[in-house]
């Protein structure tokens, strides 16, 4: 989710690159899981979180959609979100403990944290929130710690999605009418949420092949 903010006011003041060392590290949290307690409607997933939801838990998307999955608007476009439960409102995925049960497998915006992307040009970079969690932390490298298979792949996989979704925004706030922003949000989650992926093979080759046809598939419909 995009945040217009200043950054002097949320961060250290310094943007990161993947190979910097940035203090991020709040070695295995000591217990605590603040940060996956009333987040609302902000852990929003990309269609490869969502990819690596299925499977890994191996269940379908509408089975994640009845439990702990939710669709939500954000700028005009309905996106799928974590869902939030309970008293605490605390994410559907943490256990009985307090702990991640989807770790190994946990959306991006969960591996940035207390990260944030810094957009800029065609690329972005990074930038350390201060005050989203007062843990202690230590430094460790940015890419590191988002630990993510094949980071180079993935950091163009999010660009490409952030301009598809920045693309959406656009067509929504360019036409007022109800019935044709209903049925670009309807085909945009039929492309790349609800229509299910091959998930069978252990590569992240057969999600971004999948990725890229669509993406392409949604550019020819949309411009008609």
């Amino acid at each position: 989710m995009r945040r217009y903010v200043n950054l002097e006011e949320i961060s250290d003041g310094k943007i990161y690159d993947e190979e910097d060392m940035v203090k991020a590290d709040c070695l295995d949290c000591s217990g605590c899981s603040k940060c996956c307690q009333g987040m609302g409607n902000s852990i929003t997933l990309d269609p490869y979180d969502v990819w690596q939801l299925i499977r890994g838990i191996g269940l379908p998307m509408e089975a994640l959609l009845a439990d702990q999955v939710e669709l939500s608007v954000v700028n005009g476009v309905i996106l799928p979100n974590l869902k939030m439960t309970g008293e605490r409102e605390q994410c559907a995925f943490l256990n009985e403990k307090g702990r991640c049960s989807i770790h190994a497998f946990r959306p991006g915006i969960c591996r940035l944290f207390p990260l944030g992307r810094y957009y800029e040009g065609d690329t972005f970079r990074y930038f350390l929130q201060t005050g989203e969690c007062l843990h202690p932390k230590t430094k460790i490298k940015v890419r590191k710690w988002i630990d993510t298979p094949d980071y180079k792949r993935n950091k163009e996989f999010i660009l490409h999605w952030h301009d598809l979704v920045n693309r959406m925004e656009e067509l929504i706030r360019e036409n007022e009418d109800d019935e044709f922003r209903k049925n670009i949000n309807m085909m945009f989650l039929k492309t790349f949420y609800l229509t299910p992926y091959q998930t069978e093979a252990a590569s992240d080759d057969v999600f971004y092949i999948q990725f890229y046809e669509r993406q392409k598939q949604f550019q020819e419909l949309s411009t008609h």
